[in-house]
């Protein structure tokens, strides 16, 4: 008598993969003369810091290139071996000069509303020493999902990258830079040292005269 085969199992179906979870949409935004007008603070700062340590330096001149971090600044005044001892008595003085006179600039309490309002997270990503940036947000009454600070150009690209950042809103050319470097819109804001065409120049994909214009260009960008 023919045996009977036997039964071949069926296939187990195949699991399922995963769901990668979807990040929420990004925007950066950097904090001195794009959030903050940080000018009359940091004025105060140096000028107790020049009286308290001897060393002239020209207040009215160093707040017409803020962006890069503190010790960039610090070595156009002080001896190279004296630069970080100074940065630590500077960020101890900021903490008692700089918050009070310390102002959001026009549409900055918008563009972060507008972010959330769309369902996405707030990225400041700053040159400025992250705790003090963390206190300039408490005290404007801005809130940010993710800070990270003490960076500059290229490095403010590389934070973007690793938050998910697709959009960065700067006033520096170095902000440009790094949008560029995260291969993120690069958005330039009038409100720094640099006018329209500069800030074209530098490869800014989108350039306004400040953060009042944000929300709507937020809206026109996702509904793209």
């Amino acid at each position: 008598m023919p045996s009977t085969p036997a039964a071949v199992p069926a296939p187990s179906p195949a699991a399922a993969p995963a769901p990668v979870p979807v990040r929420p949409f990004t925007v950066g935004f950097d904090l001195d003369m794009t959030l903050l007008d940080t000018r009359p603070g940091i004025k105060a700062t140096y000028r107790a810091l020049s009286a308290e340590t001897g060393t002239f330096v020209d207040g009215d001149l160093v707040i017409t290139r803020l962006g890069p971090p503190l010790t960039h600044e610090l070595r156009n005044w002080f001896p190279e071996a004296e630069v970080e001892q100074v940065a630590v008595r500077y960020r101890e003085l900021y903490r008692e000069l700089a918050f009070a006179p310390t102002v959001a600039l026009p549409g900055a309490h918008a563009a972060v509303d507008a972010v959330r309002a769309a369902g996405g997270r707030v990225a400041v990503i700053t040159g400025k020493y992250e705790p003090n940036a963390r206190l300039h947000l408490e005290h404007a009454g801005l809130h940010a999902d993710v800070l990270v600070g003490d960076l500059w150009a290229e490095s403010k690209g590389d934070a973007l990258r690793e938050h998910g950042a697709t959009v960065y809103v700067g006033d520096h050319l170095g902000d440009i830079v790094g949008a560029i470097r995260a291969e993120a819109v690069a958005i330039g804001v009038t409100t720094g040292p640099y006018d329209a065409d500069e800030l074209r120049a530098a490869g800014a994909d989108v350039v306004l005269a400040d953060l009042t214009e944000f929300p709507a260009w937020l809206d026109r960008h996702l509904d793209r």
